[in-house]
């Protein structure tokens, strides 16, 4: 048991220590008004989805930090700033920029190398829908259940205003003044974010500790994929590539790009493989990431539906695509 509490506080303090600056530097940022004008770019989105302005800027933030941004949205919440419905769209909303960045980062780079054009494409399309269709439904949801001109939309938009004014207004031409600017931007940053922080150390802490337990009971691992790759028709040889894929998409892929260039599987059942480990891989993912994040920042109740929501848009995305494969094949 100590060498499980001494590798959760290793993971924990690896973690927060990089948390703990993206806090701190992203709430300096907004004191400083820093996103204010590129945030427009965002702006058509909260319009059409009724969310406040606010969420405009914490989408560009997420650009850079999904969890920075969150924990602006959970601190706006937690002030009264911003309803639940406001907070829950706007996190979602702010976990659509990833699947576009790892286009550059992932996809382009890594997965469509080793598996093909044709392979490595669809898996990247695929991945760029799932963001799409989040981001289609924070746009049905808001205009459908938020009003069109929410007090809490211009209360939010008037707190991360208040500092704003030191930039918006004439700056002093003595350099002391410009300090002391940044010096109270600075402190309000630090008092706005340290309480926050403080209880996503806690909560990653316990939530990663639970799932480094629920690991190393083999309670996670005691799902068996080979029961469903017989009975999706799933040839031999990549019995293996499935089960490491859902422990690491990476490697998985890696041990899948081979066969599929040496012909000892086809493109499609190569995609189906791939997408009924990703049936399994989401779900230990949510556990694994998802879960300590959104807990931590959101709280159990509003965290633990961001991840179900989250996570069943991303298989049923994989799911669609699955029965439409086995449907082609059959």
């Amino acid at each position: 048991m100590l060498d499980l509490l001494l590798q959760t506080l290793d993971n924990t303090i690896s973690t927060m220590i990089t948390v703990f600056i993206m806090l701190f530097l992203t709430g300096l940022m907004v004191e400083m008004n820093a996103f204010s004008r590129i945030s427009h770019l965002a702006r058509p989105l909260t319009s059409i989805s009724h969310l406040p302005a606010v969420s405009a800027s914490t989408f560009v933030i997420s650009l850079g930090s999904a969890l920075a941004a969150n924990t602006v949205i959970a601190r706006l919440k937690a002030e009264g700033h911003l309803s639940e419905r406001q907070a829950f769209l706007s996190a979602i909303m702010n976990s659509v920029p990833v699947y576009f960045r790892e286009l550059f980062t992932y996809q382009l780079a890594f997965v469509i190398p080793v598996l093909g054009i044709f392979v490595g494409g669809a898996y990247a399309v695929i991945s760029i829908a799932t963001g799409l269709i989040k981001l289609a439904l924070v746009l049905v949801l808001g205009r459908a259940y938020l009003p069109g001109d929410s007090s809490a939309s211009s209360s939010a938009s008037s707190v991360l205003s208040t500092s704003s004014a030191l930039s918006s207004a004439p700056l002093s031409p003595l350099p002391p003044q410009a300090r002391k600017n940044l010096r109270q931007a600075a402190k309000k940053s630090l008092r706005g974010q340290s309480r926050i922080f403080l209880r996503i150390a806690g909560l990653y802490f316990i939530m990663t500790f639970l799932v480094l337990y629920l690991s190393r009971e083999g309670i996670l691992q005691s799902f068996d994929v080979i029961p469903l790759a017989h009975f999706f028709s799933v040839p031999p040889e990549t019995i293996i590539p499935l089960t490491i894929y859902v422990a690491s998409p990476k490697a998985g892929i890696a041990l899948l790009g081979p066969l599929i260039q040496n012909g000892g599987i086809s493109e499609t059942k190569a995609l189906i493989v791939l997408m009924l480990g990703s049936l399994f891989m989401l779900p230990f993912y949510s556990l694994r990431s998802l879960l300590p994040n959104y807990t931590s920042v959101f709280g159990m109740r509003l965290g633990i539906s961001l991840v179900i929501i989250s996570t069943g848009i991303s298989v049923a995305v994989r799911m669609s695509v699955l029965v439409m494969l086995l449907i082609a094949t059959g």
